[in-house]
């Protein structure tokens, strides 16, 4: 039995035979060609270039500026470019430098205008390790033009879009056989963990191209600034795949034991900060209990100090209340004897003013009574002065007189008189004397009698009409 097997593609060897052929294309510099047509018309145009303003050449990389016209020609070249001036039956060049300008004749000069800048080249390098892998390894290096003089001679920068395509792509594919040359004797380990060797394998190659071996011998005339390595990638990804398997496997199993023993220590923690935090909790219920009964103790120590001191302030308050008193009852004692003293001296001054007020009163009485029987003296001295005047008045008077006015004066006194109860009879005239003066006393003393004799009985008779009768 025959079986039918599909040829295996060789994915590596369509990439190589694609570079190849993009190599073809990159190494052939595009220059710019005048058709002859176009020419035959530039020289009816010279003329009208006379006052052209300055132009640029079309196609080149560098910014040259070239002005004038015809054979008078100028070619201002920028600062950072390089340039070598030739002219027709001469060997060597009218000009050759950095920024140099010049005087330019079309009909029999020429130039060359080049970048001095830096140039960066990308690496990709498609390589195969020592078991068999392939790889890509991905970098770069960095290049700039030390001498023009010997740059120009041996390279191309006659590209008139890029002056340093081709170099740039004749110095890659330097770099990325010699990095295919390391690799290939590297292990795929060695080559994704230290791309060292692989730096230095390339400096080294590209530095002796580039800037020669030493003595005579200036190379290329360019200097390479740096070589780096940026990366590389297995290009299959199953083997890629499995390069990551055992580390991550390791990884997983150096997690999953950090896992578990980190679980143990957190179960471990959590035990111990179980039982401390229990531990705790017992030693806090005790402090607290203790903390407690201490607090209470010391509250009923409190208390009872507080109520043994408010019975002995009470005690004290109420000896000092009764002592108080006692001072109150003495203050009011000595303030009440104080008082009796007061009010038996005020007693004794009212008294003594009430002594005082009614001798006074006496004495102003007796003085009254004096005044008044001063008065009353004085009054009946006035009377018995008038009425001694009246008898002397009388006493002058004739009996005719006498009896007359006693006549008149019968009827008031009649008026006068009471209800008689007794009948008494008086005798008037009976006993007088033989003088006028003893008749007339006579009468009088008989008219007293008579008027006595009408009072009441139990009224005194006047002492003095008395006595004036027994007169």
């Amino acid at each position: 039995m025959s079986m039918n097997h599909e040829p295996v593609r060789n994915e590596y060897l369509d990439q190589v035979r694609e570079q190849q052929q993009r190599l073809e294309v990159d190494l052939k510099a595009r220059k710019a060609v005048m058709p002859m047509a176009q020419a035959a018309q530039m020289a009816p145009r010279a003329a009208r270039a006379l006052a052209a303003p300055p132009r640029e050449i079309p196609g080149n990389a560098v910014d040259v500026r070239i002005t004038g016209f015809w054979r008078w020609k100028t070619v201002v070249v920028p600062p950072n470019a390089y340039v070598v001036h030739t002219r027709r039956g001469h060997a060597q060049p009218l000009h050759i430098g950095l920024g140099v300008s010049f005087r330019f004749n079309p009909a029999t000069d020429s130039f060359l205008v080049v970048p001095g800048a830096m140039q960066t080249i990308l690496i990709n390098a498609h390589s195969i390790c020592r078991e068999l892998q392939g790889l890509l390894v991905q970098g770069y290096v960095q290049w700039i033009i030390e001498d023009f003089a010997t740059a120009y001679k041996k390279l191309d920068f006659t590209d008139a879009e890029d002056p340093m395509r081709v170099v740039n792509v004749q110095l890659r594919e330097q770099a990325e056989a010699a990095i295919k040359d390391k690799v290939a004797t590297m292990s795929i380990d060695a080559v994704l963990s230290d791309k060292q060797p692989i730096i230095e394998e390339l400096t080294a190659r590209l530095r002796h191209v580039a800037e020669g071996g030493g003595g005579g011998d200036k190379g290329l005339g360019l200097r390479i600034v740096t070589v780096q390595i940026k990366e590389a990638v297995v290009s299959s990804g199953r083997l890629w795949e499995s390069l990551q398997k055992p580390f991550r496997a390791e990884r997983e199993r150096v997690a999953r034991l950090a896992t578990l023993e980190t679980e143990d220590a957190i179960t471990h923690r959590e035990l111990e900060v179980e039982q401390q935090r229990e531990r705790t909790r017992l030693e806090t219920n005790s402090e607290l209990a203790m903390l407690r009964g201490r607090k209470e103790a010391e509250a009923y120590d409190r208390d009872q100090a507080e109520r043994l001191r408010r019975q002995q302030r009470e005690e004290e308050d109420a000896r000092k209340l009764a002592v108080d008193r006692q001072q109150s009852a003495l203050q009011g004692a000595e303030l009440e004897k104080a008082r009796l003293a007061v009010e038996a001296d005020v007693a004794k001054q009212k008294q003594e003013a009430e002594a005082a007020q009614r001798k006074r009163e006496a004495l102003a009485a007796i003085e009254l009574q004096d005044l008044q029987r001063t008065a009353a003296n004085r009054q009946k001295q006035v009377e018995l002065e008038q009425l001694e005047s009246r008898e002397r008045i009388l006493n002058g008077l004739s009996s005719a007189n006498l009896q007359a006015r006693m006549v008149e004066l019968l009827p008031s006194i009649a008026e006068k008189m009471p209800q008689p109860q007794e009948l008494r009879s008086v005798t008037i005239g009976g006993g007088a004397g033989a003088q006028e003066g003893q008749a007339l006393t006579t009468l009088v003393a008989q008219m007293m009698a008579l008027v006595g004799a009408m009072k009441p009985e139990g009224e005194p008779a006047a002492p003095d009409k008395a006595e004036r009768r027994e007169a």
